[in-house]
């Protein structure tokens, strides 16, 4: 039987990985040597850098991320190493592009933007950045797609980053964070980004925290080149700017993509990439998250209303604004959350 080691804030895991394998779950910032050196596989979430350090003299040979992004894995050296990895791309794409619709409702019910004359740029047309893009679209915004790779594969209807900076009212970012190469992401909001703007921004991140350059966002904010500022993941966190979250129009400790439909997405894949890496394909997992607790009496009959009793992103950042010192915990306590009644 193979030893699985699980980050114990996935959900809705416990009693279908154990049909892989001997399983032990533990907190994912705390799992560290001496915890993976007997384990054959780890299923983790950001909190795990999975490195030499974390790696050297395991005799770990599978790794799952139950998450999108993969900055937390050293990806050379696992393959130097020998030792298989995968993500699970796309699984809370829906989740986020969620967060950032009823972001936008919000703002447009405040006076900040308007959906009929405003354009907003979407900054990585990935699988978050697609859904994002049909979801605003919807609401009657003009949407500009921004993604370099993309554009110079295909074509078709990409724009550049300067296009935005010159046409966009709110742009929001949906990349992945990259350090090298001619479309590094890390601080690609930063000093020259900034200055670039032609006209105020809302400025949205639910990408990376590095991506966004956070000295040069509150400048930008100070001179009013931002006028608002919609962030979910941030640059040290958890130990976040406390002027930045204050400042905020939103400020969420990184649980754009935690709705309990994403996470069983997740879950699902997580498992099943476990069982491919076994060589048991067959092998199926029903993960389903529970129901809202509403009755149709409960449901208004306004479209945009309904979407924010789905999800009211106010609610996430005002417990992050009275308290921020327990960023890590409103992640790992988060509350019931749905794409659907």
């Amino acid at each position: 039987m193979p030893h699985i080691l699980i980050d114990d804030k996935i959900p809705y895991i416990r009693g279908l990985a154990e049909r892989l394998g001997e399983c032990t779950y533990m907190p994912g910032s705390a799992i560290s040597r001496e915890e993976v050196r007997d384990a054959d596989v780890l299923i983790v979430r950001t909190r795990t850098r999975c490195n030499r350090a974390l790696l050297a003299g395991s005799r770990v040979r599978f790794i799952v991320t139950a998450t999108i992004g993969y900055d937390h894995i050293d990806t050379e050296y696992l393959k130097e190493a020998g030792i298989g990895w995968t993500n699970c791309p796309g699984c809370n794409a829906s989740s986020v592009a969620q967060y950032v619709e009823s972001a936008l409702i919000l703002l447009n019910r405040a006076g900040c933007i308007d959906f009929q004359t405003s354009t907003i740029g979407v900054v990585g047309v990935g699988h978050v950045g697609a859904q994002v893009c049909a979801r605003v679209a919807a609401l009657g915004l003009s949407v500009l797609r921004c993604d370099p790779p993309r554009g110079r594969r295909e074509g078709g209807y990409f724009v550049s980053l300067a296009r935005l900076q010159e046409e966009a009212d709110i742009i929001t970012f949906h990349t992945p964070l990259t350090t090298s190469g001619p479309d590094a992401t890390y601080h690609l909001a930063g000093p020259a980004f900034f200055a670039g703007l032609k006209r105020p921004i809302v400025f949205i991140n639910t990408s990376r925290g590095e991506v966004a350059d956070t000295k040069a966002l509150l400048k930008a904010m100070a001179c009013g080149a931002v006028s608002q500022a919609v962030i979910d993941t941030w640059e040290d966190e958890p130990h976040i700017s406390p002027t930045l979250l204050n400042q905020t129009f939103i400020g969420t400790p990184h649980i754009a993509g935690y709705s309990a439909d994403g996470k069983a997405n997740a879950t699902r894949m997580a498992l099943q990439a476990v069982a491919r890496f076994l060589g048991r394909d067959e092998m199926e997992f029903n993960v389903e998250p529970p129901a809202l607790a509403l009755s149709a009496d409960d449901i208004p009959s306004d479209p945009l209303d309904r979407k924010l009793l789905l999800y009211n992103p106010m609610h996430d950042s005002d417990a992050l604004k009275s308290r921020p010192a327990d960023f890590e915990m409103l992640r790992a306590c988060y509350p019931l959350r749905r794409e659907k009644f």
